[in-house]
């Protein structure tokens, strides 16, 4: 008869440890069945990819909130190959960046002169460049002076160094536009994508205040508000000023200043490629011609001799 203190031990430890399921481990006479070692490789492998599938979610999540939507490609007239830019869309994105831009953003590798025929004419350009009034000198008795701006000076600065266009802006500081388009990541689709991406928050996102909502500008938080808003400036031409169409113009304007050689380097290749294939065929005519005579000729083996 076994002794009541190991019927109460045995019965503790079936308790703590109770035995398997059936459908896990199976065991007959012959020892630890197959079909129970199967069952827990399938429950090792469902647990491996869901703790993937929740990782690569995980990772998608944080750098989408980290770098910012992904956003849309656009077509872009002047991205083909002997594709040239939209002359009319970058006078109209000049005027954009004059009316919206030009107040908290610079552009100072853009000389006035870059616009003479391109999207002005001379005389519209001189005029224009003298309504600026520029800091020179100094003259002879050693002063500074101001006069009318000309073709050789820079666009206008809206600050006078990054310290006073941080303290206008919060403690954002306005990046330069003259190189925007090559600065970022698929360039012109980032920064329309950025203009017209303004919207209200999603439910759980909190933006502090100054900030405004953008989900495709990195961490969805920006200081700078939506500028382009439909009628919120007359083109010259009379085209409508809608939002996009806006966004658009600006890109165009600051595509071709981050990149006025553009037009001339793809003519540029194109001359060469037709040089080139000149070349070819004339390199293929000359192996046929050369050739030839070896091709066509019949050699005559005597073996008696």
């Amino acid at each position: 008869m076994t002794p009541w203190f190991i019927r109460s031990t045995k019965c503790a430890v079936d308790q703590a440890f109770p035995a398997p399921p059936s459908f896990i481990l199976k065991q007959d006479h012959n020892g630890p069945g197959v079909s129970g070692i199967k069952s827990l490789r399938v429950l090792a492998l469902l647990g491996a990819g869901a703790s993937g599938l929740l990782s690569f979610a995980t990772i998608a999540s944080s750098d989408e909130a980290e770098h910012g939507l992904a956003c849309p490609n656009y077509p872009w007239p002047h991205s083909g190959i002997l594709s040239s830019y939209d002359h009319a869309s970058i006078r109209r994105g000049h005027q954009v960046y004059q009316q919206v831009c030009a107040s908290c953003h610079s552009m100072s590798l853009i000389s006035f002169r870059d616009l003479v025929g391109v999207a002005y004419t001379e005389e519209e350009t001189k005029a224009m460049a003298a309504e600026i009034e520029v800091e020179d000198g100094p003259n002879d008795e050693g002063e500074m002076f101001t006069r009318p701006g000309k073709l050789s000076d820079r666009f206008p600065q809206p600050y006078a160094n990054e310290q006073a266009a941080r303290f206008a802006n919060g403690g954002a500081y306005p990046p330069d536009l003259s190189l925007i388009t090559k600065a970022r990541h698929n360039g012109q689709n980032y920064v329309f994508a950025l203009l017209t991406g303004y919207h209200d928050p999603p439910a759980g996102v909190s933006i502090r205040e100054g900030l405004y909502y953008n989900p495709y500008f990195p961490g969805g938080a920006i200081a700078m508000p939506k500028m382009l808003i439909d009628g919120a400036l007359e083109y010259e031409d009379g085209t409508p000023a809608t939002e996009s169409q806006m966004g658009k113009d600006v890109v165009t304007f600051l595509s071709w200043a981050a990149e006025p050689e553009m037009e001339e380097r793809k003519l540029m290749g194109f001359k060469w490629i037709f040089v080139l294939s000149l070349a070819l065929l004339q390199a293929a005519y000359y192996r046929r011609l050369k050739w030839s005579i070896f091709k066509s000729r019949k050699l005559v083996v005597d073996v008696v001799n």
